[in-house]
């Protein structure tokens, strides 16, 4: 488990994908896979609606909005 300090100072810990069946209990995974699948489905919904979708391009190590047409503007 890795533990990382925000600017507020709240502190977030992040369970690694090795750790998650030790760690969290079946109605936290539960609640982790219903949390995935409405941010799919909220996605879905703006690319239907046609509207802007925000991302994050790991390649470039950067955030972008991806609009209706293809075209991505990405942060600065």
């Amino acid at each position: 488990m890795t533990t990382i300090s925000t600017k507020n100072g709240k502190i977030i810990k992040v369970v690694s994908r090795q750790e998650e069946k030790e760690i969290l209990s079946v109605s936290d995974s539960e609640m982790d896979r219903r949390a995935v699948e409405a941010v799919k489905a909220a996605i879905n919904r703006a690319k239907i609606c046609k509207k802007p979708i925000a991302g994050y391009d790991k390649e470039k190590k950067a955030a972008y909005i991806e609009y209706a047409n293809g075209n991505r503007k990405y942060a600065e």
